[in-house]
């Protein structure tokens, strides 16, 4: 499968972006988090595909479970 993510520290200071644009990975989890679906994320976003998007969860799911503690305050 194509890595559709990139890092590029003249990018975006090294955030995960997807590949040939300035679309971080943060902004489409956020956007999730934020009610949106894929289908609206395509409309504000044309330049991206299913695949991207997928590609970005599964970056984030990954990166996740990596052993970092995550101090959350209640």
């Amino acid at each position: 499968m194509e890595s559709y993510i990139t890092s590029d520290p003249k990018i975006l200071f090294g955030k995960p972006v997807i590949r040939g644009t300035r679309i971080p990975v943060e902004l489409i989890i956020e956007k999730f988090a934020d009610g949106e679906t894929i289908e609206s994320i395509l409309t504000s976003f044309p330049q991206l595909s299913k695949e991207e998007i997928f590609a970005a969860l599964d970056f984030a799911a990954q990166a996740l479970k990596s052993d970092v503690v995550y101090p959350i305050e209640a």
